[in-house]
């Protein structure tokens, strides 16, 4: 059974959301701000947070970075302002999806599902095979999902490490922007082409040397060349 933690002020939202997950068998949790949900998820385990962006003593976003630092957890956020400057900056820091309110506990649900199962498919151990890669002195873990530059662990947020592996399992071969929402966020994902660009511009700048194995295509997407530089 996953278990998930809810993040809003609003008593009534978290009712409402605790109602319909548990309706589909999931465990859940509660925290009424920030503070106090950074606080339950370093002393607990949970499988996704249903994160409000605007709370009291520590707003969503700074409450997803504290998270972040410790845990690699995934994260919706749950926002009344759906402006796509908002919902971009959510995934520069690394959130899973974005829901803007009011919204239908239904299709809140239904992303929890998606969200969680992308999320057991990126992390399910690799073959043995190809556990573990280098190029040059770029070292790719996929089991362990870590990713060493000249021998130095990179920071990486969990949507540049999703989109990374999937570039690398398929190297050499072009994969358009559309390829790209599909398999990393979702077939359901309501961002566009510019989701895609700014993460391969935030994933760029972890690879440090590297950057230029990731390969843009003019009209087309993106494709992973080591051989690049």
């Amino acid at each position: 059974m996953s278990k998930l933690l809810i993040v809003d002020d609003e008593v009534n939202i978290r009712a409402v959301v605790r109602e319909y997950a548990e309706f589909e068998d999931y465990e859940v949790d509660e925290a009424a701000n920030g503070m106090e949900a950074v606080e339950k998820c370093r002393q607990n385990d949970y499988d996704l947070v249903i994160m409000d962006v605007m709370m009291p003593k520590l707003d969503g976003y700074s409450a997803s970075k504290e998270i972040r630092k410790t845990k690699s957890i995934p994260i919706i956020m749950l926002s009344a302002r759906g402006e796509e400057y908002d919902k971009l900056f959510g995934f520069e820091i690394g959130v899973d999806d974005y829901v803007v309110k009011p919204f239908s506990p239904k299709e809140l649900m239904a992303r929890v599902k998606a969200v969680l199962l992308r999320s057991k498919a990126t992390t399910a151990p690799a073959a043995s095979s190809e556990e573990r890669l280098k190029f040059g002195g770029l070292e790719i873990d996929l089991a362990g999902r870590e990713v060493y530059v000249d021998g130095v662990k990179a920071s990486m947020t969990p949507k540049e490490y999703d989109l990374l592996f999937y570039l690398v399992r398929n190297k050499g071969r072009a994969l358009s922007r559309e390829q790209l929402l599909e398999a990393v966020w979702g077939y359901d994902f309501f961002g566009d082409d510019r989701t895609v660009d700014t993460h391969i511009k935030m994933l760029r700048s972890s690879l440090g040397n590297y950057r230029n194995h990731i390969v843009t295509l003019r009209s087309i997407g993106y494709k992973f060349d080591a051989e690049a530089n």
